[in-house]
C-alpha cells in the first residue's frame, strides 16, 4: 500500500502546476473556460478510450461524483479564487482531512486514528504558515465558496470510497478510467454552460493558451484525476486527503523556482510541517484496535462495486 500512497500523491503534485501554468500560459480572466477545457476533453477522451458508458446504478452514481468532485468544486473553487487571497482559501482547503474524517466515520463507520487526525492538525498549521499573508481581505461569499469547494470534494473523497469501482471490467485499471472519464464528462457539462454564458467564447487562442489548456486537461486532470481516484477507491479517506496538502507545497516551491519568489523562513518551515504531515499520516498502521483500515487493491480479475 506504500507504493499506493506514493503514486496517490503524484496527483495533488500535478495539482499544484495549475497556478504556475494558469498564469503564464492561460488567458486571463476566463477561470469557467478553463475549468470546462480542463475537465470535459479529459473526460471525453477516456470514456473512448475505454468505450463504455455507465450501466444500472453507476449512471447516478457517476453524475453524483462527478458533480462534487468536479462540476460544482470547481466552480465553487473558481469563485472562492476571485473573491479570497489564494493562501485563505488554501488554508480552509486544509480543513479538508478533518471533514473526511468526520465523514467517513459517519457513512463508513471508519474511526479516524490519533495519529492521522495529528497529522492533519499539523499539516493546516503548515500550510497556514506556507501561504497565509498578513494582510488578508476576507471576502464572505469567497470564503462560503472556499468552505463548500472543500465539503464537497470530501463528500465525493467519502462516497468514492464507499462505493469503489464499477464491476463488468477485467482489469481495475480499466474501470479506474471509465469511472475518472464518466466524473471529468459530467462535471465539465456542468461547467460549459456557465462559461458560454458568464464569460462566452475567446476570440482567439494562441499556441501557449492551447499548449497550456493541453497540459492541464491530459495531465493536470486527465492523470490526476485518474491517480487519485485510484487511491480514493483503496486507501483510507483521511490519509488520501492529507496526501493532497502537497498541492500548495508544490505551488510554492515551483513560484520559487519559475518566477523567482521569494520564501521567507516561516513559509520553509511551513512546508517541512506539511511533508512531515503527510508522512506520519501516511506511515504503516501499527495494527492497534480502532485504526483505520486499508484495503488491498483486487488483482487483475473481474472488478466487484462496492455496495
Amino acid at each position: 500500500m506504500r507504493n499506493l500512497r506514493a503514486v496517490t500523491a503524484v496527483a495533488p503534485a500535478l495539482w499544484g502546476t495549475t497556478y504556475l501554468v494558469t498564469t503564464e500560459l492561460l488567458p486571463p480572466g476566463r477561470p469557467l473556460l478553463a475549468g470546462t477545457l480542463r475537465a470535459l476533453p479529459a473526460g471525453l477522451l477516456l470514456v473512448a478510450l475505454v468505450r463504455a458508458l455507465p450501466t444500472g446504478r453507476w449512471w447516478w452514481r457517476a453524475a453524483v461524483l462527478g458533480t462534487l468532485n468536479i462540476g460544482l468544486f470547481f466552480a465553487l473553487l473558481f469563485v472562492a479564487a476571485y473573491r479570497l487571497p489564494g493562501g485563505v482559501a488554501a488554508v480552509l482547503g486544509a480543513l479538508g482531512p478533518f471533514v473526511v474524517a468526520a465523514l467517513a466515520f459517519g457513512l463508513l463507520g471508519q474511526r479516524p486514528g490519533i495519529r492521522v487526525m495529528a497529522a492533519a492538525g499539523v499539516g493546516l498549521a503548515g500550510v497556514a504558515l506556507l501561504v497565509l499573508r498578513s494582510a488578508t481581505a476576507l471576502d464572505p461569499i469567497g470564503l462560503a465558496a472556499a468552505a463548500a469547494g472543500m465539503v464537497s470534494m470530501s463528500f465525493g473523497t467519502v462516497l468514492g470510497r464507499r462505493w469503489g469501482v464499477p464491476d463488468g471490467f477485467a482489469e481495475r485499471r480499466t474501470a479506474l478510467l471509465a469511472l475518472t472519464g464518466w466524473q471529468l464528462t459530467v462535471g465539465g457539462l456542468i461547467l460549459a454552460p456557465a462559461a458560454l454564458l458568464i464569460e462566452g467564447l475567446p476570440v482567439s487562442l494562441s499556441l501557449a493558451n492551447a499548449g497550456g489548456f493541453a497540459y492541464l486537461s491530459l495531465f493536470g486532470t486527465a492523470g490526476a484525476y485518474f491517480l487519485w481516484f485510484r487511491g480514493v477507491t483503496a486507501l483510507p479517506p483521511a490519509q488520501v486527503t492529507l496526501l493532497g496538502l502537497l498541492s500548495p507545497v508544490v505551488a510554492a516551491a515551483l513560484g520559487w523556482l519559475a518566477l523567482g519568489q521569494s520564501l521567507s523562513p516561516g513559509q520553509l518551515a511551513g512546508a517541512a510541517a506539511v511533508l512531515a504531515a503527510v508522512l506520519l499520516g501516511s506511515a504503516p498502521r501499527s495494527g492497534k484496535p480502532g485504526a483505520t483500515t486499508e484495503v488491498r487493491e483486487p488483482q487483475p480479475g473481474l472488478v466487484r462495486s462496492h455496495a
